[in-house]
């Protein structure tokens, strides 16, 4: 992408309406701005990194068996009165008619509607186990919308739900799950620890939650220090194998949030030098509530014995377009956004510091055919500014490598190649620069 092109509204002061690091550099680098207090517009660059988040979820969904759907975001109020959440779940839920006078809400969750979906479709055993997801649009009407992304009223979230005959088939889809998420988070450049956690609104027995440790998370949280260097499952685990050892290890020593955590537990299991206590941001949540959800919806099928039972169920959730704000809080300096390359908008930063010059263009135009051509994300600022103003854009994005071409450099037959995460850069043949980007 030629930046002269592109549609990058990045701003020079830090917006006074932004408390924490990731809301100040998302709106400052042109990512997102605000539509009304808690809802926000995805701009091109903030929405080609949403959507590199999407696909590394997806994939590792797939991997672990689930299935992709796609649900609405408008539900009929109806299955939330089945259930019995309907006046139980709160204002968070926005209620609305539609033109019939009919009660419908904007979906802050998708369990009864899911389920509903699994009731009129699967009735025997046989179709079992299940596991159906969808990647979609939230609404929760929080009563402080704050942190931008991280806590809006509106998101992206990545929800799926398992259906299986029993407890232990339902505790074997969970195990699945959480060990896709160590996965998941392991791809996307992040050190995301399980913490047992309390099951708020959806219910249920078993919860964990996903907790990235930051100064401004909204969770206080304690933990044992061995989670820090702790390596996550390879990507070669085989998830039909029994994986409730690797849950195991992940769950035997300690690490809890504020709202079960208790002092003489804490103190009990973790060596007073292993003690971590600080804040944390939750990306993922994962539940097992058995047939909480089945038994009033009638989500039932016929076991081997010919009887009618209600399904066992888990839900597992993955806040998409929050993880855009956790990267952030967990990856930045004093210039900007550090993109861990998986998610980074593009992989090179290929900078003409004199756009006026025929070698440097000429230069310049054929590396960006060459990156092109390879499947290399680039973005080409071959703006008529300032060379300094060049340099703060591309540190502020992130984008992890910026290749600097100079009528100077080009005479003696070097670029400059700065990697953004360690500041370090390096004045080399272009062949050497282009090998080193692995091309």
């Amino acid at each position: 992408m030629r930046l002269s092109a592109y549609f990058l509204p990045t701003l020079k002061e830090n917006p006074t309406e932004a408390q924490i690091v990731s809301h100040r550099y998302m709106l400052r680098a042109g990512m997102i701005r605000q539509a009304t207090s808690g809802i926000y517009s995805w701009l091109p660059l903030g929405l080609k990194v949403l959507r590199k988040i999407e696909q590394i979820v997806r994939e590792e969904q797939n991997r672990a068996g689930a299935l992709e759907i796609l649900m609405p975001t408008i539900q009929p109020a109806d299955l939330w009165r089945k259930s019995g959440r309907y006046d139980d779940y709160g204002k968070e839920m926005l209620r609305i008619q539609d033109r019939h006078g009919r009660d419908m809400l904007y979906g802050p969750t998708n369990e009864e509607l899911v389920t509903e979906i699994f009731a009129n479709s699967v009735k025997s055993y046989k179709d079992l186990p299940k596991n159906l997801y969808h990647i979609q649009w939230k609404f929760r009407d929080e009563v402080r919308p704050r942190f931008g992304v991280m806590r809006g009223r509106e998101f992206f979230m990545k929800d799926a739900y398992s259906f299986d005959i029993d407890f232990e088939a339902s505790k074997a889809a969970y195990n699945r799950m959480f060990v896709s998420y160590l996965r998941t988070f392991e791809r996307l450049g992040l050190r995301a620890i399980p913490m047992a956690a309390d099951t708020g609104p959806i219910g249920g027995e078993l919860s964990h939650e996903f907790i990235i440790l930051a100064d401004t998370g909204e969770s206080e949280v304690f933990c044992h220090s061995d989670f820090l260097e702790k390596a996550s499952p390879s990507s070669a685990v085989d998830y039909s194998s029994d994986l409730q050892p690797i849950v195991d290890d992940w769950t035997s020593i300690y690490a809890a949030t504020d709202e079960i955590y208790v002092q003489s537990d804490f103190e009990d299991s973790v060596p007073e030098d292993k003690r971590v206590q600080c804040r944390g941001i939750e990306v993922g949540h994962i539940f097992h509530f058995g047939t909480k959800y089945s038994e009033p919806m009638g989500a039932t099928v016929l076991n081997k014995e010919g009887q009618n039972v209600p399904v066992f169920m888990g839900s597992y959730g993955i806040g998409v377009s929050r993880l855009l704000g956790a990267i952030i809080e967990a990856s930045h300096d004093e210039n900007g956004i550090i993109w861990p390359e998986a998610v980074a908008p593009y992989k090179v930063g290929l900078i003409n510091l004199k756009v006026k010059d025929e070698a440097c263009v000429k230069a310049c135009d054929d590396l960006y055919q060459k990156f092109n051509s390879a499947g290399v994300d680039v973005l080409y600022d071959d703006r008529d500014t300032s060379a300094g103003g060049k340099f703060k854009d591309m540190d502020l994005i992130g984008v992890p490598w910026q290749l600097v071409i100079g009528p100077r450099g080009l005479k003696n037959g070097v670029v400059e190649l700065k990697n953004r995460k360690t500041g370090e850069k390096e004045e080399m043949s272009l062949e050497a620069a282009l090998s080193k980007l692995g091309l």
